[in-house]
């Protein structure tokens, strides 16, 4: 097994300026391991959901291999599930119902298959289930990276902090790395988390791009500008599993291969805005992904000459 993820598996209810899906397939877990499969052979998913999940979906992430052993079906029982409403500027959304289910009742157990994977993605979920599954890792994996988000902060920081201390990699949005560092300014920010435990930390900014910081050393990588952004639930995580699964297939973890795997991530996450869901993810190939980071390349490549006087 060459990556684990832990996450949710889920349904969505999303709305947005441009339409609305009633009942589409979500979950970080999901998204994640959706990208990742891009570039690897061979990765399990833990996970939780009830037996309303379609069997489809579930084919569909086995024949992008994507094993299914770490995912517990529970019988009688609803999957997590999560409506939201996105503004007219697509960045900021307000949460219209969450319904936990079957996510109340995960308690991670990893089939033995699960225990030497070399990369393991810890998806946004409550600390102490993703500090359950580093428990359960035979040895140290090769890297370990951690998404989290400000309900944690706020509920369960000292757990955080303790799981925090234990990864490699912290990816969080620019509000989160603030409220958790107590810093405005995110080079302040970086610092400070990177002394919680992280060698790297990773902070989102949605279509303003990432950024990605290590010891004394930052880089810059932009969002691809799109035309139309249908949904761009899902966006963070594809980001997630685009970046680990990058890393995982090249396992270099330098600075610059970590500055090419946020190009990579960003490129995944482009396409998963441009349809609702998981939709557009599911079909992405790795030609479509080849296509798309030359765009950023382009985007980013310029050559400047100072004028002198």
């Amino acid at each position: 097994m060459q990556l684990i993820t832990v996450g949710t598996v889920a349904f969505d209810r999303i709305e947005t300026p441009f339409g609305i899906a009633e009942k589409t397939v979500g979950g970080a877990a999901t998204y994640i391991s959706l990208a990742a499969s891009v570039f690897l052979d061979k990765m399990g998913l833990v996970s939780v959901v009830g037996d309303d999940f379609p069997e489809s979906v579930m084919q569909q992430l086995q024949d992008r291999g994507v094993d299914l052993a770490g995912l517990e079906v529970l019988k009688g029982k609803e999957s997590f599930f999560w409506a939201g409403r996105y503004h007219y500027d697509m960045n900021t959304r307000d949460t219209l119902e969450t319904r936990l289910n079957v996510l109340l009742e995960l308690d991670p157990k990893l089939p033995e298959s699960y225990r030497q994977a070399p990369y393991v993605m810890l998806g946004n979920l409550d600390p102490t289930v993703q500090g359950k599954v580093l428990d359960q890792m035979k040895d140290r994996p090769a890297l370990v990276v951690m998404d989290t988000m400000n309900f944690w902060m706020d509920s369960a920081l000292e757990k955080l902090k303790e799981v925090i201390a234990r990864v490699d990699i912290l990816t969080i949005n620019d509000a989160e790395a603030r409220q958790l560092s107590g810093e405005h300014s995110l080079v302040k920010a970086a610092v400070k988390i990177l002394d919680m435990g992280p060698k790297y930390l990773v902070v989102k900014k949605g279509e303003h791009g990432a950024l990605l910081f290590g010891p004394d050393r930052v880089f810059f990588a932009p969002a691809l500008p799109l035309e139309d952004v249908i949904d761009p639930t899902g966006a963070g995580d594809t980001f997630a599993g685009g970046f680990i699964g990058y890393l995982a297939r090249t396992q270099d973890h330098s600075f610059d291969n970590l500055k090419r795997a946020i190009i990579v991530g960003s490129a995944m996450a482009s396409f998963t805005c441009e349809k609702f869901g998981i939709e557009r993810i599911a079909e992405v190939s790795r030609e479509d992904i080849d296509e798309r980071i030359q765009q950023f390349v382009e985007l980013v490549d310029f050559d400047i000459e100072l004028v002198e006087g």
